[in-house]
């Protein structure tokens, strides 16, 4: 099975040059990576970089530390990325709102970066909710517009895995898919989070899991 196709080649430390966006780049590239997932004061860069070479420019907000920003901040970034030349958008939500029974709130936070008209991928941070707040969070993220669900924005929230992957893949719909995050370090866990209903893989270690290689620190 060719993993690469469903691999977000993902560089997004503290940090990275110019050098390293356009490495980043050309390795997705090279190496026929679904997307590379890089900052978004690099996205320019990247759309350059990548033109023509069939892979997507994606990008974060409301990220590293999740749930900080404003809804109209957010919404204003997401704008300012799509029309930078991303492709697409994965973004923080704000679990204190939902687990304050702040469902609209929560709802309209997505809704207005889905706005900006490229698809998104909802950070759901499963771990830091409750199997109730979990419902509620995957209904109103695809009533939101949400192109994708994610199990959480990094292996510091969850390391991936087939349960959570599963639980999401069970209750998308309307074409909604399933995005797996968080410390992937090897080719056999990628396909096992594939076969539970992964649709694409989001990690730094992309090289060496289509080499069949195992990664240290990877996230």
């Amino acid at each position: 099975m060719n993993l690469a196709p469903y691999i977000q080649h993902t560089a997004i430390e503290a940090g990275l040059t110019r050098d390293d966006i356009v490495r980043h780049c050309e390795e997705a590239a090279q190496y026929g990576f679904n997307a590379a997932m890089i900052p978004a004061s690099w996205v320019p860069l990247a759309a350059e970089v990548l033109r023509g070479t069939g892979v997507a420019v994606a990008s974060a907000l409301d990220f590293p530390i999740v749930g900080v920003m404003t809804s109209a901040g957010k919404a204003a970034e997401a704008r300012a990325i799509a029309e930078a030349g991303a492709d697409q958008l994965d973004m923080g939500v704000q679990v204190g709102w939902l687990r304050s029974g702040m469902d609209k709130e929560f709802h309209d936070d997505i809704a207005g970066v889905v706005a900006a008209g490229i698809p998104v991928k909802v950070m759901l941070e499963l771990p830091l909710l409750t199997e109730a707040e979990k419902e509620r969070a995957v209904e109103l993220s695809m009533e939101a517009g949400a192109a994708y669900l994610k199990n959480a924005s990094s292996g510091s929230v969850e390391i991936a895995n087939t349960g959570s992957i599963s639980w999401l893949a069970a209750r998308v719909r309307d074409g909604v898919q399933v995005k797996a995050s968080g410390g992937i370090k090897s080719a056999e866990q990628a396909r096992e989070l594939l076969a539970a209903g992964a649709t694409l893989l989001g990690t730094s270690a992309g090289i060496s899991i289509v080499k069949g290689e195992s990664a240290e620190g990877s996230y």
